[in-house]
């Protein structure tokens, strides 16, 4: 391997040390080794330091290709430049490939590379990070933290919250301690989930972030599959880059299929990525004016969910835990159960020949608390299919054309008053504002996946309740095709 160059070797690293770890393992640990394509465009993100010395963090560095990938640029883009690298790992069985790539950065330097390797839990043993350096000493972190969850009282979690912020998952852990360690004008960069984007379930933390650094770049892959193909993982992925106490300015948005593929550039202006209205703070890829002006539009609404006094919950059937209430054929004591593929149209259609149980037994021990009582529901599919024309595809449930209670299955979100039905005008008209162009687009500025959670259709804006109903009361309503526009009172 004598011959091999610095990033053909840290692949050559990678491709070892994955083969030997246990898939088991890397679940658990929520390791995904950066394949080294992505770890150059991910080293490409950060500008370039005007300083004679660099000093790098690299948490969770895993077999060392991302402290390879930025190595390799700056040994070519900057001659002069000295640089130090800190890579920080976990997992004993990964330090030895980790400094095998490290000593052949040190190698190929020639004396402008230092390494140092630490093995450590960087979140647990972040105090004693903290103390060995001095708070915000890096220039530059670069990373791919570990993805999974944190428990609500985990170790980790608590001390996060002790500390600054609260952190939901590994990513959102390591991103928040990383920008604590950066110097003002520091650089972060990092390939995450895009999950942080939008939702309340990283709230917190997408403030401190947006508090604390101005985001410089964002890169999307439209392929979920590819970027870490060899890992097994189906992710929505990013790349951002971003400055401690940076300007707010404007944010370049580029796109690829995959680390390998042409990439394609726009520049937003901040206020169009991070709304100063939006209390939410989501991140949202606008891609032209006309969608920022819907955005803001749909901003303006005045009511919330909850305003309205309207609930939205998941349907309460999962199918495989009620297997023996369900039933193919009609029987006594049965009532619809309602899958996504009743959803036609604007209505729900049932029943439907969509390879799914149309019935649902109540006699079964527990069923009857797993229905709704009759009524005017307003029906979203959790899921939609990339090749429908909406992201949310919402639906009305009428008891004047199926009375009595019903059964929705899991994968639909349900509209609902106290968990009773509706009035028919206000069904309809929150079924036609979901299914507008405007909250389409919108969805989309902050939600780059297929799923509608019912947290994001509570963190929607709408029109007042009067506005609803008028739209949800104009006979002949085609609910699929509403604009949307004009809506607000």
């Amino acid at each position: 391997m004598k011959g091999m160059g610095l990033l053909e070797f840290a692949e050559h690293e990678r491709t070892a040390a994955l083969a030997c770890l246990p898939e088991s393992s890397r679940g658990k640990m929520g390791q995904f080794f950066t394949p080294i394509q992505a770890a150059k465009l991910i080293a490409s993100m950060p500008a370039l330091p005007h300083s004679p010395h660099v000093r790098i963090l690299d948490p969770g560095a895993g077999s060392g290709v991302l402290s390879a990938a930025i190595v390799h640029r700056l040994l070519t883009e900057c001659p002069e430049l000295q640089i130090e690298i800190i890579s920080v790992e976990k997992d004993p069985f990964i330090v030895p490939y980790l400094e095998a790539t490290l000593n052949k950065c040190e190698s190929i330097g020639h004396g402008r590379v230092t390494t140092k390797v630490i093995q450590a839990d960087f979140i647990l043993d972040f105090a004693g990070i903290e103390n060995y350096f001095d708070l915000g000493a890096f220039d530059l972190v670069i990373q791919n933290p570990p993805y999974g969850k944190l428990a609500a009282n985990s170790a980790e979690r608590r001390l996060l919250q002790e500390m600054y912020v609260d952190a939901p998952n590994l990513y959102a852990a390591f991103l928040a301690l990383s920008i604590r360690l950066l110097c003002t004008g520091g650089q972060l960069v990092a390939i995450t989930p895009r999950s942080f984007f939008n939702g309340p379930y990283f709230l917190d933390f997408r403030n401190y972030l947006l508090d604390t650094v101005a985001l410089n770049r964002i890169h999307v892959f439209s392929s979920r599959s590819a970027v870490f193909a060899d890992g097994g993982v189906l992710q929505e992925n990013v790349i951002f880059s971003a400055t401690r106490d940076g300007l707010r300015s404007s944010v370049e948005i580029t796109e690829s299929r995959d680390q390998n593929s042409e990439i394609r550039s726009r520049r937003s202006p901040y206020d169009k990525v991070v709304f100063p209205v939006d209390p939410n703070n989501f991140i949202r890829l606008v891609g032209t004016d006309e969608v920022a002006v819907l955005a803001e539009e749909m901003l303006s609404q005045p009511r919330t969910l909850s305003d309205l006094g309207v609930q939205v919950s998941t349907g309460k059937v999962v199918d495989f835990r009620s297997r023996n209430a369900l039933r193919e054929q009609e029987v006594s004591g049965a009532v619809p159960l309602i899958y996504p593929g009743n959803l036609r149209d604007g209505k729900v259609r049932w029943p439907l020949c969509i390879k799914k149980p149309q019935w649902f037994l109540t006699t079964e021990a527990g069923a009857k608390s797993l229905l709704l009582p009759e009524g005017w529901y307003t029906v979203v599919k959790r899921f939609s299919a990339k090749e429908e024309k909406r992201r949310i595809v919402a639906a009305i449930w009428s008891p004047e054309e199926y009375p009595g209670p019903v059964a929705f299955e899991n994968h639909l979100n349900i509209f609902h008053i106290g968990g009773r039905g509706l009035d028919r005008e206000l069904a309809g008209g929150l079924a036609a504002w979901l299914n507008s162009e405007l909250v389409d687009k919108y969805f989309r500025t902050f939600s780059g996946h297929t799923q509608v959670n019912a947290t994001d259709l509570r963190t929607l804006r709408f029109p007042e309740i009067e506005a609803l109903r008028s739209l949800g009361n104009f006979e002949g309503i085609n609910v699929t095709d509403a604009t949307g526009q004009g809506l607000a009172a």
